[in-house]
């Protein structure tokens, strides 16, 4: 059946309690039914879920989203509905977190549609219940864990948020700070801790005490997931036996018994070592494994931390306790939480009304409320049908390997080596090819001006390429910043157009005017820039630095110009750009080792203010446009460095 519907606006809660957001679609008709009425969508004002299509009737029981920070008011803003426990039960679609309870059953309309957690193979006699009223049934708990499904994956959302809490409550009743510190009151080494499976919540828990300084160690049967944890900073433990642990769903496989014995082998000697243990294996429809013994945690040291994120499951440490937290004689913290997700109340919310809402629209098409049984994904998480039994799905169809083509016959193929003859002469012809070309371009050079910009292209480009051949990778930033601030002595050509005195007075000046602007903002941010890459590579032990000292020749490159200039020499100008020159070639090469690679921005520094320096005097300005020279390139220096003292060093390339 077909339906068309109203619309206004879904927003979902969950408070640690379960406690129950429905959703009512009212006035259901066929779908050649009368033109939507309701709210427009571009006047509503919560933003929870914007792909709501118009003419949903919402309704919401009174204080459902107290203990998430949501107000009765603020779904009355929203144009939903506020109401009491038994009207919203009376709907046409509900959606809840929580399993319903038996006795809320009866209350159901029949025929009805209940969205939420169902956990079909433990919750039997709940679906028989439901069967009795017609519902049709949908597990968020049983959503294919496909790509096309990522969107309505619930339980990767809660198990996101268990891995993260799970490392803060771990944090909250460890007695040490997680990461290692040196202080004047003595060292203070890291916590250590290992996470049991690297689905969704090993993950986020490997990634958050990673990234509160721990030495986080993580263990997975599936060999795919070493190279997730490895991403995220993590040490990935592995047992001798090779066994692959794939499963299907996302899931790892149960192992066979000498891998599982080999890998308790593991885990006991890592509780000795370990400060923390979070564990998160699961077996869809099992009971969780048990991987932490008694003697395990026996062994390990007072004041250490487990968290079983599969209590409810039963656990995956023999002496947890499910829903509690509690201290065994060895003074080994134990926290059975089942309800993690609802400790953070307020973005659980946002996550899981992302996921049911999106579901809930997957129905169908726009406009219509259609349950398309064709539908991967509709019919993997479909439990009843209005009463009938549609759990378990069927199995997904495999889609057969293609047909391997056959494999043609490589024939050998004998190398012949070339003679030392032919090897000489194939060297000999290239260099002759190259000499005869330059010297041929004296054939057509038009003048010596044109021989002289090819003698320097030429030998640039040479000096060039074997600067920068043998840069370290980790240099490879620093260098195209430095580069692009020695770039910035294109402020040099704007100079040389500039004119009218304090301000331009024709285009062809104007321009020149934005060009040295815009250059010296390269100029100014480029330099410093490069600087704060390069301090990212300094260590607390290194020496200290007097970077301040190569202002000596820079101002002495700046005085002998000077003096040269106000007393007539006339070659100082083109020695000065010549030391300017190579002081840029210099801070190339410097930037191409560690070593040397402060000394090489402090090289480009010095070349690009004596080429600006050499390009004034050169020129020789009157003092009025002097002081509009010295406004842009101080400006735009100023300017430049602003932007670089803010920007992240990763955020290239932008100076």
């Amino acid at each position: 059946m077909r339906l068309c519907h109203q619309e206004k606006l879904l927003k979902l809660v969950i408070d640690h309690q379960g406690k129950l957001l429905n959703l009512s679609v009212v006035n259901f008709r066929r779908w050649y039914c009368a033109p939507i009425r309701g709210k427009p969508y571009n006047q509503l004002s919560v933003s929870a879920v914007k792909e709501v299509f118009k003419g949903i009737n919402v309704k919401v029981e009174s204080g459902a989203g107290a203990l998430s920070q949501f107000s009765d008011n603020d779904y009355n803003q929203a144009g939903a509905k506020v109401v009491d426990k038994s009207n919203a039960l009376n709907s046409d679609v509900i959606l809840k977190v929580r399993p319903p309870l038996k006795d809320e059953i009866p209350t159901f309309k029949s025929g009805s549609t209940l969205i939420s957690f169902v956990y079909p193979a433990q919750n039997k006699e709940l679906v028989e219940l439901l069967a009795k009223q017609n519902i049709s049934l949908f597990a968020m708990d049983c959503v294919p864990r496909i790509s096309r499904a990522q969107v309505f994956d619930a339980l990767s959302s809660m198990a996101n948020i268990s891995g993260y809490k799970a490392v803060i409550e771990a944090a909250n009743h460890f007695g040490r700070f997680f990461t290692g510190q040196i202080t004047a009151a003595g060292k203070i080494p890291p916590a250590k801790v290992l996470v049991i499976g690297g689905g969704v919540a090993g993950l986020s828990a490997i990634g958050t005490a990673k990234n509160m300084g721990a030495i986080v160690r993580g263990f997975d049967t599936r060999a795919a997931v070493k190279e997730q944890i490895e991403s995220l900073g993590g040490e990935f433990l592995e047992v001798k036996i090779k066994e692959s642990g794939e499963g299907g769903g996302g899931y790892a496989k149960e192992m066979s018994p000498e891998f599982i014995a080999a890998e308790m082998e593991l885990f006991a000697k890592q509780c000795k070592e370990v400060d923390i243990i979070i564990t998160t294996a699961l077996i869809p429809g099992k009971k969780a494994p048990i991987l932490i013994t008694k003697e395990m945690i026996a062994s390990m040291k007072p004041g250490s931390v487990v968290v079983d994120l599969a209590a409810e499951a039963g656990g995956n440490i023999e002496t947890i306790k499910p829903g509690e937290i509690y201290t065994n004689s060895n003074g080994v913290v134990h926290i059975g939480y089942t309800d993690l997700p609802s400790r953070l109340p307020t973005q659980s919310s946002t996550l899981y009304a992302n996921n049911i809402t999106k579901y809930l629209l997957s129905m169908g098409q726009k406009d219509h409320f259609f349950v398309n049984l064709e539908d991967e994904v509709i019919r993997g998480s479909i439990v009843l049908d209005n009463g009938k039994l549609l759990w378990p799905p069927p199995p997904p169809k495999v889609t057969p390997p293609p047909t391997p083509k056959p494999v043609e016959e490589i024939k050998a193929v004998t190398v012949v080596e070339d003679t030392p003859f032919n090897k000489t002469f194939k060297s000999a012809a290239t260099i002759t090819a190259g000499v005869t070309g330059v010297t041929a371009l004296g054939l057509a050079s038009p003048n010596q001006s044109f021989s002289q910009m090819m003698t320097t292209f030429g030998l640039s480009g040479i000096v060039g390429y074997h600067t920068v051949w043998e840069v370290k990778p980790a240099l490879h930033s620093p260098l195209m910043s430095v580069t692009n601030a020695i770039s910035g002595l294109t402020a040099a050509g704007g100079l040389c157009v500039m004119g009218g005195g304090l301000t331009p007075s024709n285009t062809p000046q104007t321009l020149a005017l934005a060009a040295t602007f815009i250059s010296s903002i390269n100029i100014g941010g480029g330099f410093l820039i490069t600087k704060r890459m390069l301090d990212m590579f300094k260590r607390p032990s290194d020496p200290p630095e007097y970077h301040f000292l190569y202002a000596l020749p820079g101002g002495a490159l700046l005085g002998i110009y000077s003096y040269g200039a106000m007393n007539g020499f006339p070659e100082i100008n083109h020695l000065t750009f010549l030391a300017s020159s190579l002081c840029c070639v210099g801070a190339l090469a410097g930037l191409s080792s560690q070593k040397t690679a402060r000394l090489g921005n402090a090289l480009g520094m010095i070349g690009v203010s004596g080429g600006i320096a050499s390009t004034l005097g050169l020129i020789n300005p009157d003092p009025q446009t002097l002081i509009q020279m010295g406004a842009a390139v101080g400006s735009g220096a100023l300017i430049g460095t602003a932007i670089a003292s803010r920007i992240k060093v990763t955020d290239l390339p932008q100076l």
